[in-house]
């Protein structure tokens, strides 16, 4: 049964970009904290979504979301008979993004660009955590630990206000951060009954706020310095287990994330184009439910579904998606004290209309793989 515990941990292998406002790439699972004796793994997952949206149906975006790779790794031992230490390296949050220069549309006034033709937008976060879990009476634990955040981005806009009558009209805007490093601090309990593989798990990441120094490029002068403050939202995940069958595990997680905290509010993008650079108008709660299967003593298996409610509120241009649905299957293999698992994730993108121009982003969808390697020593 605890193969088949591993083999459903791994379906977050996949996770992709189609999630929390498409910049969120780690659930924060807690899941390694019980696994068996010493224990360390390593995981590579890829992503390869299909964005793209027109506005009036003429002026087209092309695929404006970029693949990418993320890499985590984590250690567990036993510090005593009740007190066991994981290290968890990760890369929660990241942005991907590329209008391409060519993209546009004709229209009855000749070829004309698309609004953000030729702009692009990068966000790269490293994490460290450190977490503990005392084992108490009656199959409760208390778990605790702290997070180093390490964030930085760059973004460049070609914004242009009347892209179908005056297409060289453009309003151009950059602005590239400093990396900041801060902290914030885990908290959960969880509950265990071996004999039947049942484990829920409640955990609470606090939120970390970075203060950027900005380098900003618009209208106003090239090079300007501004500062601004960004709060990494704070979130809450339930994960949960249990037999249902020999050798099958019904599995799944809810998970909140106050995504409304998180803003990016330069203060040159401000008083050029208004508003902030990026912010969400909902929190995001994201459910998933699987079942896995031990086949044999060297084979297990999982399919997992995962949902995203779809909200309907415009969101912005650097992140046009809303919601999502999506099926994962993965397969483990185990030899001695090595586990080996692969996951495959298809993602059904929800449509979404943006802020400002209006682009309808209709009929999108992604692709995720991963793959983990797992000792027990």
């Amino acid at each position: 049964m605890r193969r088949v515990v591993t083999t459903a941990s791994a379906l977050a292998l996949a996770a992709g970009a189609a999630t929390a406002g498409g910049i969120e790439r780690s659930t924060q699972s807690v899941a390694i904290l019980f696994e068996q004796g010493r224990y360390a793994e390593v995981n590579f997952g890829a992503f390869s979504p299909d964005v793209s949206g027109s506005v009036g149906g003429v002026l087209n975006s092309g695929d404006m979301a970029l693949g990418y790779g993320t890499l985590s790794l984590g250690y567990k031992q036993a510090l005593s008979d009740r007190l066991d230490l994981a290290i968890i390296f990760d890369q929660p949050i990241g942005a991907d993004l590329n209008y391409s220069p060519d993209a546009g549309g004709a229209t009855p006034l000749g070829f004309r660009s698309y609004p953000l033709a030729g702009s692009y937008a990068t966000i790269d976060s490293n994490a460290i955590t450190a977490l503990l879990r005392y084992k108490m009476e009656n199959n409760i634990s208390l778990i605790g630990g702290v997070r180093a955040l390490r964030t930085s981005g760059e973004v460049a806009l070609q914004v242009r206000p009347d892209p179908v009558m005056n297409p060289a009209l453009v309003v151009p805007y950059g602005m590239s951060t400093s990396t900041e490093t801060d902290f914030g601090y885990v908290l959960g309990i969880a509950w265990e009954k071996p004999e039947i593989a049942a484990r829920v798990a409640l955990t609470y990441n606090s939120a970390i706020t970075h203060d950027f120094d900005a380098t900003e490029s618009s209208p106003l002068g090239v090079g300007r310095t501004s500062v601004f403050e960004t709060e990494v939202p704070q979130s809450l995940n339930l994960e949960f287990q249990t037999g249902i069958a020999a050798d099958t595990l019904l599995f799944g997680s809810v998970r909140w994330v106050d995504w409304t905290a998180f803003k990016i509010p330069p203060q040159d993008y401000a008083t050029v184009l208004g508003g902030n650079l990026v912010d969400y108008s909902n929190d995001v709660i994201t459910y998933s439910l699987g079942v896995g299967r031990k086949f044999n003593e060297q084979w297990s298996g999982a399919v997992v579904l995962g949902y995203e409610k779809q909200n309907g509120d415009p969101t912005g241009n650097l992140g046009p998606t809303d919601g999502f649905a999506s099926v994962s299957l993965a397969a483990t293999y185990t030899m001695d004290k090595v586990k080996i698992t692969g996951g495959l994730r298809y993602v059904d993108i929800g449509d979404a209309t943006t802020r400002g121009i209006g682009a309808e982003f209709t009929g999108n969808s992604g692709w995720g793989a991963g793959l983990r390697v797992g000792v027990t020593f």
